[in-house]
């Protein structure tokens, strides 16, 4: 989508009027200054989604649309997990991490902030792993995509 001021908002603006719900978004500049790479993840029928896609297309700010779901892909997100690092637990949480392949990036004496980066059903399994009591704040980036292999969203 174009670089511009006002794009994100028309696309949510989209989403809303249609009573579409966004499940992650993540936008970010690309290699082209001019342009931004939205990642957007929504559920619904197959109609709901094709419905979508034509209203995107329509919007004056998108430049190029494709459907990472009809073709192999890799997608990524990245969490960060503060949790209650106190005593004997202190080991075990470490010790869950390291299984998860997750960093400890922020150690206190009562605290760890843990940051974990992979598909979102391991951040999801890892939450799952944890003692619902011991976490203190969760922060998930969304989700990033990129096609394998040969396909690329080029203009």
């Amino acid at each position: 989508m174009e670089n511009e001021a006002g794009a994100l908002s028309r696309v949510a603006g989209l989403f809303s009027a249609r009573g579409y719900n966004i499940e992650s978004l993540t936008v970010a500049p690309t290699e082209d200054p001019t342009l931004s790479r939205m990642t957007l993840v929504t559920y619904g029928t197959d109609e709901i989604v094709e419905q979508i896609t034509k209203q995107l297309n329509k919007l004056i700010d998108v430049v190029k649309l494709m459907d990472m779901t009809e073709g192999p892909h890799i997608e990524r997100e990245m969490m960060l997990v503060k949790v209650r690092a106190e005593g004997e637990r202190r080991e075990e949480l470490k010790r869950v991490t390291d299984i998860f392949r997750g960093r400890i990036i922020d150690v206190t004496a009562k605290s760890y902030t843990i940051e974990l980066t992979g598909a979102g059903d391991k951040l999801d399994a890892f939450l799952q792993a944890l003692e619902q009591t011991v976490i203190i704040e969760v922060v998930r980036s969304g989700v990033s995509g990129i096609a394998r292999g040969e396909r690329a969203l080029k203009i």
